[in-house]
Formats: C-alpha cells, sequence, structure tokens
C-alpha cells in the first residue's frame, strides 16, 4: 500500500475522530443535545445510554406503513426521483439556451442581465409562488430545482461555446458548414467538458435544493422526513437525516465526476 493511499484513508479518519470529540463535547455542554454514541444507536437500533430499547431508522429501510409512512430508502428514492426529473429538465432546457448564448453576442447582450439577476434568487424565494402555482407537491418540487440549477448549465455551456478557438471556426467557414454542422462538428466536442461540468455543478444545486423544497412542501421525502422528526423530537434522526443527505450528494458528485471525465477530451490526451 503506497503511502498517498495511506494518506487519503488515515488522514480522513483522524478528522472524523475530531469531528466525534467536538460533537461529544457540544453534546456535554447542550442539555439533551444528541450524543454520537445514542445517535449511532438510533440509527441501527440497541439500547442507548439512557436504558430505552430503539428500533432504529436504518434497521429497516425498506418498510412500508402506509403512503405517508415508509422506511428511508422510500424517502431517498422519492427526493431522486424529483431531483433527477427536474435536473433533466434544466439540462434539456439549459444547453440549448447557453449554445446559442455562446455563438450569439446579441442574443448574449439580452439574456445575461436576467441570468445574472436569476441566478443568485434562493429556492425559498421561488417555492410559494412556484407552490400557487402548481399547487401539486412534486410539480412545485420538480420546478424549484429546475428554476434554481439551470444557471450553471446555461453559464458553464456558454463559456464552452466561448472556448472554441477561432481556428476552428475559419475552418467551418472554409468548409461551409451549416449552422448544425457547424454545432455538433466543432462546437459541442469543444464544449462538451464544460457542458457535463456545468451538469455537475447543477446536480449538486439540485440535492441541496431538494431538502428546503420537501421541508416546506410536506408529503414524503428525505426533507420531510427530516422536518418530521424535528417535529417530533426525534433530534437523533434530524442528525442521521443530515449524514445520509450529505452522503448521497458525495456519491452523485462522484457519478458525474466520472461521467465528465469520461468525456472530457483535454484529459485524454
Amino acid at each position: 500500500m503506497n503511502k498517498e493511499l495511506l494518506k487519503k484513508i488515515f488522514l480522513p479518519l483522524i478528522v472524523l475522530v475530531i469531528i466525534i470529540q467536538v460533537w461529544s463535547g457540544v453534546a456535554a455542554f447542550i442539555s439533551g443535545f444528541p450524543t454520537p454514541s445514542d445517535t449511532f444507536v438510533y440509527a441501527f437500533g440497541g439500547t442507548t445510554s439512557s436504558g430505552d430499547e430503539i428500533k432504529g431508522a436504518l434497521s429497516d429501510p425498506f418498510y412500508v406503513e402506509n403512503q405517508d409512512d415508509k422506511g428511508i430508502f422510500w424517502q431517498l428514492v422519492e427526493s431522486l426521483k424529483r431531483v433527477f426529473a427536474g435536473f433533466a429538465l434544466a439540462v434539456i432546457v439549459g444547453v440549448p439556451i447557453g449554445l446559442m448564448v455562446g455563438m450569439s453576442k446579441n442574443i448574449h447582450y439580452a439574456l445575461d442581465p436576467f441570468i445574472q439577476i436569476l441566478k443568485p434568487v434562493s429556492p425559498l424565494a421561488w417555492l410559494p409562488l412556484l407552490l400557487f402555482a402548481f399547487k401539486d407537491i412534486d410539480n412545485t418540487a420538480i420546478s424549484t430545482i429546475f428554476v434554481t440549477s439551470i444557471w450553471p448549465i446555461i453559464i458553464n455551456t456558454s463559456l464552452g461555446v466561448k472556448n472554441v478557438s477561432e481556428d476552428y471556426l475559419n475552418v467551418a467557414k472554409v468548409l461551409r458548414f451549416t449552422s448544425l454542422e457547424k454545432v455538433f462538428k466543432i462546437i459541442l466536442p469543444v464544449a462538451v467538458p464544460y457542458i457535463f461540468a456545468g451538469m455537475r455543478l447543477s446536480l449538486g444545486i439540485a440535492w441541496l435544493v431538494i431538502v428546503a423544497a420537501e421541508m416546506l412542501t410536506g408529503g414524503i421525502g428525505i426533507g420531510f422526513w427530516i422536518w418530521d422528526e424535528y417535529n417530533n423530537l426525534a433530534y437523533h434522526n434530524i442528525i442521521i437525516g443530515i449524514i445520509i443527505v450529505g452522503l448521497v450528494g458525495f456519491i452523485l458528485d462522484i457519478f458525474m465526476g466520472k461521467i465528465a471525465d469520461y468525456f472530457d477530451y483535454r484529459k485524454k490526451v
């Protein structure tokens, strides 16, 4: 085992130990705050430090009691379905707009001010209006994800187009390419790494947004599950939910990163 791999294993473990120690200190300082050991019990089942027997949120993640009472696996599935639906819409709409913004100065001048104004708007600002418009939990969550995650795709796609060499564009003129031929044969091959970088950012934002959206819209989903546990005073489960959200977000980022690397011609040279 080489030294670099050992560092990648042991350094995070050292940080984890420090985090657990700090967490234990906070729990000792704040009365009723979940301890690491009790949170582990609430996750996988067992007996807490106070002697309570707990089943554990992760001991049976696949249970289905009724439509509104399901295991954490099904909560994640519902959240991921909304995330990928909103993300797919953002890709379908964002990539063509990004191409147009990058290829045309007039379109860039027309749209850029609105992109810059709408880009930093919080998803919480969109939620009430979209909930009023759709009056449906799923459509509201999906549209909120779409509205807030489309901007990295547009911006990165246009940036990719602007990085196409003038020499390539001149070749396209000499060969008398049509606009579509220029896009598919010259622009897209260069812009693809930028597009996937934007998609990677967009998916991260989508996963971030879904938790806040589900907390406010209710129904089923990991965000609502965390909020429901807060209402039930089950603070241990809130920490479990936070860890699960972080792990799933980490996995999604790795997944999109691998896809982006696969399509990045710069890493194959």
